[in-house]
């Protein structure tokens, strides 16, 4: 049957969804109750959806006058969506044997598969693919994977969001913004227009309360500065080479990849110099790193363990895991102490002890030091006066400070003059 609506029904109708008029022609009613025409047809095998406009604009009389034309082009084997372009005529194969031009229409399963593919050279480690593969397909593709990205609206992103906003809410924020990643690539490429219903600025922020107000940041458990001494010298006495990895750690003020994962080849033993190469580190920068006599110590035990990893691990040609030198902080009775936390032990030590400039306790961590402007004029690394501020940290860490916080703060005066 065709033509089942009526101009009265089209204007009173107001509950959400699609409204079939025949043959392939749709009113379809968002949650927004605005009203627009749809229309659904299958071309080689794949179901496509081709917006004709809204109702205030578009009447039903020219509506089914628009669906005639379409059905027209496809008897005709021709794909509408591609020829209302103006782009090259997209034709059903035929006996001719010529080729067809791909289907310019995409679902979001497939976008997003796309879109991975295209942009995992850009990322430091398959681990970072398999987070966004994982929770794209767990958290967006249940909502609306199969559908045509041209369709996803707002309603659907929140589906997908709403569930997991108040519960996982880091989860959730990560989600949004790989889902408007997507979305924005496929607009870019042509595969649906409009604004990005999964944007938050002007957006989502109207509809969801804001995920700092939900969840405060949760930090890296860190050992206090003043326990530092005790714990090293108990570490100290541990043997193998997590051990060795995790001093390494807290004294360079590494992450643990970059630690875990260093080569003889970066090390420069006569120029007391470890340079991490740029694919290495978090911002994609070359960092270098002074080296002090402890850690100058540390390296000359591990030389001729393996001829290309400082920290090598259990399987030929693999580093040492990370989880060895958690496994070590158990034995050692620190569980509830991170590998990482030592940074900020680090942080807050140069902070409350040292005279050292905040500056340099940045750069030693490897972080971004002042405006792009700054940054732009200042180029030095700072390495000589990193050079000291290490030393002092060594000091610390090899000195067994259980005192008062006054007899504390006056021998770390004594090492920093």
């Amino acid at each position: 049957m065709i033509e089942k609506l009526t101009p009265f029904k089209v204007a009173r109708v107001s509950k959400p969804g699609m409204y079939c008029d025949g043959k392939g022609l749709y009113l379809y009613i968002k949650k927004t109750l605005t009203k627009s025409w749809v229309f659904r047809y299958k071309f080689d095998g794949s179901m496509h959806y081709m917006g004709l406009g809204p109702v205030h604009i578009v009447s039903l009389a020219e509506a089914r006058e628009k669906a005639t034309k379409i059905r027209q082009a496809l008897a005709q084997g021709i794909n509408p969506l591609d020829a209302g372009k103006g782009s090259s005529i997209k034709r059903k194969p035929t006996n001719t044997g010529k080729a067809t031009e791909k289907i310019v229409n995409k679902t979001f399963d497939e976008c997003a598969f796309e879109y991975i593919s295209k942009r995992k050279n850009e990322w430091k480690s398959d681990k970072h693919r398999m987070q966004w593969e994982s929770t794209l397909k767990t958290y967006a593709s249940p909502h609306f994977g199969r559908m045509n990205v041209r369709m996803i609206e707002t309603s659907h992103i929140l589906k997908a969001l709403e569930p997991i906003w108040y519960t996982k809410t880091e989860t959730a924020t990560r989600v949004r913004e790989r889902i408007e990643r997507v979305l924005s690539w496929a607009t870019t490429l042509g595969y649906r227009t409009g604004e990005n219903p999964a944007r938050w600025v002007g957006h989502l922020q109207e509809l969801l309360p804001k995920p700092t107000k939900l969840k405060k940041d949760q930090h890296f458990s860190s050992l206090p500065y003043r326990q530092v001494g005790k714990f090293f010298t108990q570490l100290a006495k541990e043997k193998g080479i997590a051990a060795r990895a995790l001093e390494m750690t807290i004294l360079t003020a590494c992450r643990t990849s970059e630690v875990l994962c260093a080569k003889w080849e970066e090390f420069d033993l006569s120029q007391r110099i470890w340079i991490i190469p740029s694919e290495r580190m978090k911002a994609g920068r070359e960092h270098r790193v002074p080296l002090v006599d402890a850690t100058l110590a540390i390296l000359e035990r591990l030389s001729g363990i393996d001829p290309v990893l400082v920290f090598p691990g259990a399987n030929s040609g693999k580093s040492l895991s990370n989880m060895a030198m958690l496994a070590l902080l158990k034995r050692m009775d620190h569980a509830h102490v991170t590998v990482h936390g030592f940074r900020s032990t680090f942080r807050v030590w140069a902070a409350e002890m040292t005279h050292h400039p905040k500056e340099l306790a940045e750069l030693a961590l490897a972080h971004s030091v002042g405006s792009a402007v700054e940054q732009a004029y200042q180029r030095s690394d700072l390495l000589d006066r990193r050079q000291a501020l290490m030393q002092d940290w060594a000091d610390w860490c090899k000195s067994n400070f259980e005192t008062s916080s006054e007899e504390c703060t006056q021998q770390v005066a004594e090492i920093c003059q």
